[in-house]
C-alpha cells in the first residue's frame, strides 16, 4: 500500500476508486428523494442555486441524480466483470485439461471470438436477450470473455511446461487437480489485476449501451442514460451532459490507473520475502533402512539398449546400455545435443512426446520397469528414483511452500498424514544444511537462493527411499563456492543412502571430482567408459579431445585453448550414418572409421570403447588437431 501511494498514479487511482466506492454506498440514501422529487415549475432549467447542474425535463435535480445513479452503475460493471471472469477463465483454462484434439478446437474458438469487435457482440447479445439492464450486463461480461481467455491461455501454457507440473501428470494427479492445484494459482496474479481493468471498461462499454438506449431502461437510471437525456441540451446547457460524462470517465480512469499500479508492484514484488510464521519443531523420520549386502543388493540402474525415436525415423539415443551400482557415482559426459539428459529422461520415463522409448532391459533398484503396471512403477520411481534437475526454481511450484511440496512424495506414495510428512520435510531440509529448516519449510520458492533451491530438489530425492540419483547438470547455473557445496552434498547423500547416482555434465573437471565411472557419448551413443581413474590418459580420441580442452596449472597460457575442430552431428545426420560419428573431427581417422562403425566392446576390467583405432598410448594433445 505504501508503495502505490507514492505513485502518483496509483495514488490517483486508489482515491478514486475509493470515492466512487463512498459515493455508491452512501449517495442513495442522502440524495436518492432530491433524485426523484418532480418540481414541474423547473423543467429543463440550467445551473441555479438551487439546482447546481440543472433539472432534467420533469424538474428533478441532476447533480442527485448523477450522485445516486453511481451505484447502480458500478453494481452493473462489477455484475458484467465478474460475468467476463466467470466465463473467460474456465473457457482460457480449458485447453489445459482437454485431449489434445478439443484443446485444439477450444483454442480456435478463443482466437475467433477474440477476432470478433467487442462491442458488436455485446450489442448483438444485448438484442437477444432484450433490451434493459441485464441484457446489457451479459452482453458487456460476454463481450470481455474473449480478451480474458486468450489471457488465461498464454498464461496457463506458459505454466503447464513447467517440471513441477509435469511431475504432477507423472504421478497420475487427476488434470482437474492440476489446473486448480499447480497452474491457477501461479497465474491468479495477472488475472486479478486485469480483472480490476476490465471492471473499468465494463463500466464504459455499460454507458456506451445505455447511451444508445439499449442498456438501462426507464425508470431506472445510470450514467449513460443520463448522458444521453442531456446530449440534446448540450449547447444549451452543456453541464447537464458534461456531470454524467466526467462521472463516467473518471471511474474509468480511477480503476485503469488502480490496476496499473497494482500490476507494478506486484512485478517488484516478485522477488520480496514474506513474513512468514515459525513452525512447531516435530519429530524427524529415518531416511532409509539399513543397507543390504553387496551380494543381496540388486544394481541400482540396469540400462541396456534404450533407444528414443521422434517422428521422422530420427533417433538422438541410440542403443545406449548403462549399469550403476549401489554407493557409487557414474559420470556421463560429452558436449551439448549427445544425448544425455534424453537418456536421463528415458530412465525416469519422462522423455517428452511424440518420442517412443524402447529398451531391451531397463531396471531401477533390480526392478523391471518394463514388466511392472502403471501403478507400480508410478510408486517405484517416486520411492525409489530422484532427480536434480539443472535449474531447480522450474522444479518447484512458486506457489507452494518448499515444505508443502517435499511432503507430497511421502503422501501420495506412502500415504502418510499431512502432519508427519511435513515432520519429515523439515527433517530432510535439516540434512542437506538448510539454516532453520522450520522456518525454511514454510517459505516458497523465491525465497530461496539458487544454493538453496538445489538443495531442496536434494532433500525431495531423499524424502523416500532413494535407490537412484539422477543429477542433470545440477551445478551449471551457481557459482563456484556454491557448486562445490553441492557436490559435496551429492557425495554424502549417495554415500549415506547406498544409492547409486547417474551425474550427467559436459564439465570434465567436476565428473572428475565427484565421480567412480565415466561414459562418454557422442552424437547418441557411448563411445567410451572407463574408471575415472583412467581419465587422464583415455583411448577414444573425442575422450582425449574432451580431457585436452580442459586447462589446467600447467597450461601454456601464450598458446591458444585447445577446441575440437568441427561441430557434432544434428540427430538426423547421425540417424543413418555408415561410419564413425566422430570420424570428421578425429585427427586419427582413416577410411574404415566413414565406411563402418565400431562396435562398443569390453577392453579390459571396467573398460568399454567404440573404437577402430584406440590411442592409449598417445600423447593426449594429439586427439585435438
Amino acid at each position: 500500500m505504501r508503495r502505490i501511494l507514492r505513485s502518483p498514479a496509483g495514488l490517483a487511482g486508489l482515491l478514486l476508486v475509493t470515492a466512487f466506492v463512498v459515493l455508491a454506498v452512501v449517495g442513495p440514501p442522502l440524495w436518492a428523494d432530491d433524485a426523484a422529487r418532480i418540481d414541474a415549475a423547473n423543467i429543463l432549467q440550467g445551473s441555479s442555486s438551487g439546482h447546481p447542474l440543472g433539472t432534467d425535463n420533469l424538474g428533478r435535480d441532476i447533480l442527485a441524480r448523477v450522485l445516486v445513479a453511481g451505484r447502480l452503475s458500478l453494481l452493473l460493471a462489477l455484475a458484467a466483470t465478474l460475468i467476463g471472469a466467470a466465463v473467460g477463465i474456465p473457457l482460457g483454462a480449458l485447453p489445459t485439461v482437454l485431449p489434445r484434439w478439443a484443446a485444439r478446437f477450444v483454442v480456435g474458438l478463443i482466437d475467433s471470438l477474440v477476432a470478433f469487435p467487442g462491442m458488436l457482440l455485446a450489442m448483438f447479445t444485448t438484442i437477444v436477450l432484450g433490451l434493459g439492464a441485464r441484457g446489457a450486463v451479459f452482453g458487456i461480461g460476454l463481450a470481455a470473455a474473449p480478451a480474458l481467455a486468450r489471457l488465461t491461455h498464454t498464461l496457463t501454457a506458459s505454466v503447464a511446461g513447467s517440471d513441477y507440473v509435469a511431475a504432477a501428470r507423472m504421478l497420475r494427479v487427476p488434470r482437474r487437480r492440476v489446473l486448480t492445484r499447480h497452474i491457477l494459482p501461479n497465474v491468479a496474479e495477472p488475472l486479478i489485476l486485469n480483472v480490476a481493468m476490465i471492471l473499468g471498461s465494463s463500466l464504459l462499454g455499460l454507458a456506451g449501451l445505455s447511451f444508445l438506449g439499449l442498456g438501462v431502461q426507464a425508470p431506472d437510471y445510470d450514467w449513460g442514460r443520463m448522458l444521453s437525456e442531456g446530449l440534446p441540451r448540450v449547447y444549451v446547457n452543456p453541464e447537464v451532459a458534461l456531470a454524467p460524462a466526467i462521472a463516467i470517465t473518471a471511474a474509468g480512469i480511477g480503476f485503469h490507473l488502480l490496476g496499473e499500479s497494482l500490476a507494478r508492484v506486484a512485478a517488484k514484488d516478485a522477488g520480496r520475502q514474506r513474513p512468514v510464521r515459525p513452525a512447531t519443531p516435530a519429530a524427524t523420520t529415518p531416511a532409509t533402512a539399513p543397507a543390504a549386502s553387496p551380494e543381496e543388493t540388486p544394481a541400482a540402474l540396469d540400462l541396456r539398449g534404450l533407444t528414443i525415436t521422434f517422428p521422422g525415423g530420427v533417433r538422438p539415443v541410440h542403443d545406449v546400455s548403462l549399469t550403476v551400482r549401489p554407493g557409487e557415482i557414474v559420470g556421463v559426459v560429452g558436449e551439448s545435443g549427445s544425448g544425455k539428459s534424453l537418456t536421463a529422461l528415458a530412465i525416469s520415463g519422462l522423455v517428452p512426446y511424440p518420442g517412443v522409448v524402447t529398451t531391451a532391459h531397463r531396471a531401477v533398484a533390480g526392478h523391471d520397469l518394463d514388466r511392472l503396471s502403471r501403478g507400480a512403477r508410478r510408486k517405484l520411481l517416486g520411492t525409489s528414483l530422484a532427480m536434480v534437475f539443472q535449474d531447480p526454481m522450474s522444479s518447484l511450484n512458486p506457489a507452494l511452500t518448499v515444505g508443502s511440496q517435499l511432503a507430497e512424495v511421502p503422501i501420495v506414495h506412502e500415504g502418510l498424514p499431512r502432519r508427519s510428512a511435513l515432520a519429515r520435510a523439515v527433517d530432510r531440509l535439516r540434512r542437506v544444511r538448510i539454516p532453520d529448516p522450520e522456518r525454511r519449510s514454510r517459505q516458497r520458492p523465491h525465497q530461496f537462493s539458487g544454493g538453496m533451491r538445489q538443495r531442496a530438489i536434494i532433500a525431495m530425492g531423499i524424502m523416500g527411499t532413494p535407490r537412484l540419483l539422477i543429477a542433470d547438470e545440477p551445478t551449471t547455473a551457481l557459482d563456484v563456492t556454491v557448486q562445490r557445496q553441492i557436490l559435496e552434498l551429492l557425495a554424502e547423500v549417495t554415500a549415506e543412502t547406498d544409492a547409486g547416482a547417474l551425474f550427467i555434465s559436459h564439465d570434465m573437471a567436476v565428473i572428475s571430482q565427484i565421480c567412480d565411472r565415466v561414459v562418454v557419448m557422442y552424437a547418441g551413443r557411448v563411445v567410451e567408459e572407463l574408471p575415472v581413474e583412467r581419465l587422464s590418459d583415455p583411448a577414444h580420441p573425442y575422450t582425449r579431445a574432451l580431457v585436452a580442452c580442459l586447462p589446467d596449472m600447467r597450461t601454456d597460457r601464450d598458446r591458444p585453448l585447445a577446441t575440437i575442430p568441427g561441430r557434432p552431428p544434428s540427430a538426423a545426420d547421425s540417424t543413418d550414418m555408415a561410419g564413425c560419428a566422430f570420424a570428421s573431427r578425429c585427427g586419427f581417422a582413416t577410411p574404415e572409421c566413414t565406411a563402418r562403425r565400431p562396435p562398443l566392446e569390453e577392453h579390459g576390467p571396467g573398460l568399454r570403447l567404440a573404437c577402430w583405432h584406440p590411442q592409449a598410448a598417445a600423447p593426449a594433445g594429439r586427439a585435438s588437431k
